[in-house]
């Protein structure tokens, strides 16, 4: 989806790719990652035209999941998790429209960074649903990620006084695994902070609305390659793409007034506390045989429509797989959102596995 000078920009799609030429330039995003002293040292596989979440690419190739091969590695950033859990890179970059980095961090067992949205440019970048399209990095841990961060923000930093002690977090309960829950629970309860469960009215409506601008959209800027090359696109793919394409009339206006109202409402949220906290997904992530859970299984899409940030941070369940911790923030609020994050890593509550890949 990421313009690199000299390379194909194929969003994992043959219809994209039967036609593309090399990159003339590098994205915003890469050029800033250069500037600052980053190697490119490859690019990686996704979702189809970055609309799926479960990683899964028929055309192009599925990423493996490090942690075990045969789950999904999440998508739609799913090459760009594996690169950093198998050691490949140090830093990656996805996007995130849906919760297309935070999805497939938490399936491979990633830190991952939704940034607010707005913030990271995205010239060079392949739009989807340019309301919701973000960019942002994933790494092993969150001193990586603000790595990343500040490889494609100038002058990106935290705060230089830590985050207090008595942070306030409302911890948010959509349905979940109980081992999922139990696992946040944990490694919030070892933070020390004040943690109070907090109720988000409308977010099952925030997640319908989303997902009506998501496909829209998706339809404005795929829809002619849709049509003109279709058999060149897988089905589930394409299904989406006419779900944008057969909205009726007024969904889009009423998503769009659904999306103030939840802005409104988040705003009244962060009032009261500093952070969200919830999982990323309700479940581990499953078998490739059960892809399809995962779509009715992200906690991801709200946070888009609102245009906030959020990071998916893997926490231990006692299986070789972790679930995944999301913390949300306030738009804008990157850095003091990952300075939070750091405390988290720091005192040693994330889970720390390990995927590398062999030596030599």
């Amino acid at each position: 989806m990421i313009d690199v000078a000299g390379c194909l920009t194929t969003a994992g799609c043959r219809a994209v790719a039967e036609t593309a030429a090399p990159a003339a330039i590098d994205a915003t995003c890469v050029r800033r990652a250069r500037s600052a002293g980053a190697v490119i040292v490859g690019k990686t596989n996704m979702h189809e035209l970055a609309f799926g979440v479960t990683g899964v690419n028929a055309w192009s190739g599925t990423p493996e999941n490090p942690l075990d091969a045969v789950r999904i590695p999440g998508g739609s950033s799913s090459g760009s998790a594996v690169a950093v859990a198998t050691g490949a890179a140090d830093v990656a970059l996805g996007t995130d429209t849906g919760g297309s980095i935070r999805i497939p961090a938490a399936c491979c067992g990633t830190a991952g960074l939704k940034t607010s949205w707005g913030r990271v440019p995205l010239g060079g970048v392949r739009p989807l649903a340019p309301s919701l399209d973000t960019v942002g990095p994933l790494a092993m841990d969150v001193a990586g990620l603000v790595r990343g961060m500040q490889l494609i923000e100038p002058h990106f930093a935290l705060p230089q006084s830590e985050p207090s002690a008595h942070l306030r977090v409302g911890r948010f309960r959509p349905p979940a695994d109980p081992v999922v829950d139990k696992a946040i629970d944990g490694a919030l309860a070892a933070s020390g902070w004040d943690v109070a469960d907090v109720g988000l009215d409308g977010w099952a409506e925030a997640t319908e609305a989303a997902m009506v601008l998501l496909v829209a959209e998706a339809w404005e800027t795929n829809g002619a390659l849709a049509e003109a090359l279709p058999d060149k696109i897988g089905p589930d793919v394409l299904a989406r793409l006419h779900a944008g394409r057969d909205l009726r009339p007024g969904d889009r206006a009423q998503a769009r007034a659904l999306r103030s109202a939840w802005r409104d409402r988040l705003e009244a949220v962060f009032a009261k506390v500093d952070l969200v906290a919830l999982p990323t997904l309700a479940i581990l992530a499953p078998p490739v045989a059960d892809a399809d859970k995962l779509a009715s299984s992200r906690h991801t899409l709200p946070v888009n429509l609102a245009g906030a940030c959020a990071v998916a941070l893997p926490v231990a369940t006692g299986t070789h797989l972790p679930a995944s911790l999301q913390l949300v923030g306030r738009p804008g609020g990157d850095a003091e959102l990952l300075a939070a994050a750091a405390v988290l890593d720091r005192i040693g509550v994330l889970w720390r596995g390990s995927a590398r890949l062999p030596a030599g």
